[in-house]
């Protein structure tokens, strides 16, 4: 194993030691509310944002991504590295809007899905639909779910099973692969 390796794995850490920490203190959404996030989150978007509304693939070479990405971005998204527990200011991000992939644009968490996990990642407990793929992930030897952009393929993060109800999902997601759009005027 490369320091880089076991570096990548110490950072996973803090998400072990916070897994029930943050869950039990968010207020409960009902099943319907949930729904009505995910049909209603272009009301948080603000008026010509800039992003991908098609998940219609986007296919770049290595040093066109690099050329796009910032080094970190680059590594979390293509390399699907994992971002230090605490080093990403969204994961303190309250304003109203909308969350899309650093990669390509396209919206994938609206801030009325986010909750604070208490992990030091951005977390939501439920996603815009059709716009993550997963694959299971065994780097830490246990297996995870990975969540990957359905449009660039960029790594995201993983998603778990102890998050708040009613769907009982922690996405918790890399800051650096994110880009935040607060909506303007939104209280």
């Amino acid at each position: 194993m490369t320091r880089r390796d076991l570096l990548k794995r110490l950072t996973a850490i803090p998400l072990l030691a916070g897994w029930q920490r943050g869950s039990a203190a968010q207020p409960a959404a009902d099943t319907k509310g949930v729904e009505v996030l995910q049909r209603d989150w272009k009301t948080l978007l603000a008026a010509n944002a800039d992003v991908a509304l098609t998940t219609e693939p986007l296919r770049l070479s290595s040093e066109e991504w690099r050329k796009r990405l910032t080094a970190a971005q680059y590594d979390v998204l293509r390399q699907e590295g994992t971002e230090r527990a605490g080093s990403s200011p969204l994961d303190r991000e309250k304003r109203p809007g909308v969350f899309v992939c650093a990669g390509c644009s396209l919206p994938l968490f609206s801030s009325a899905m986010k909750y604070d996990s208490g992990t030091g990642w951005p977390s939501f407990f439920t996603t815009i639909p059709g716009v993550l793929v997963t694959k299971r992930d065994f780097k830490l030897i246990f297996p995870r779910t990975e969540y990957h952009c359905v449009r660039c393929e960029g790594h995201q993060g993983h998603v778990f099973d102890d998050g708040p109800k009613p769907t009982g999902l922690r996405y918790c997601n890399n800051g650096v692969a994110l880009r935040f759009i607060p909506k303007p005027g939104a209280a």
